[in-house]
């Protein structure tokens, strides 16, 4: 017998289905880019779009997106990045992705919140 639960009933926020949603976005926009400034902020603001408008089309009702882009030149030096968040366990997540190559790294990560 299947025990319901009070959330059992709201669609998830998959990570693992989000990260591959990211991951295409990163490849699709950045493979064969080089890093130049003028062009980085540009970037992240329509990776940050474009990575929204494809989980708005995932039709999670009722969920809010925040997607953060980072994207910086390759030059041999690591980067740590982190984040904290005060959410609901049982309906909110988060996935990330990165990309990289000679000239470039990036790192994208999307929230999805439950509006209740």
């Amino acid at each position: 017998q299947q025990s319901l639960t009070l959330f059992s009933w709201i669609p998830r926020f998959k990570p693992m289905q989000v990260k591959e949603i990211i991951q295409k976005c990163l490849d699709d926009k950045l493979t064969g880019q080089k890093y130049h400034v003028d062009k980085a902020s540009k970037f992240t603001r329509e990776l940050a779009d474009a990575i929204k408008q494809e989980l708005k089309e995932l039709h999670w009702d009722r969920y809010k997106y925040i997607v953060q882009v980072v994207i910086g030149e390759q030059r041999g030096e690591g980067v740590k990045m982190g984040s904290r968040c005060f959410w609901d366990e049982d309906t909110d997540n988060q996935a990330f992705a990165t990309f990289s190559n000679d000239s470039l790294f990036a790192t994208a990560v999307a929230y999805g919140v439950y509006l209740y």
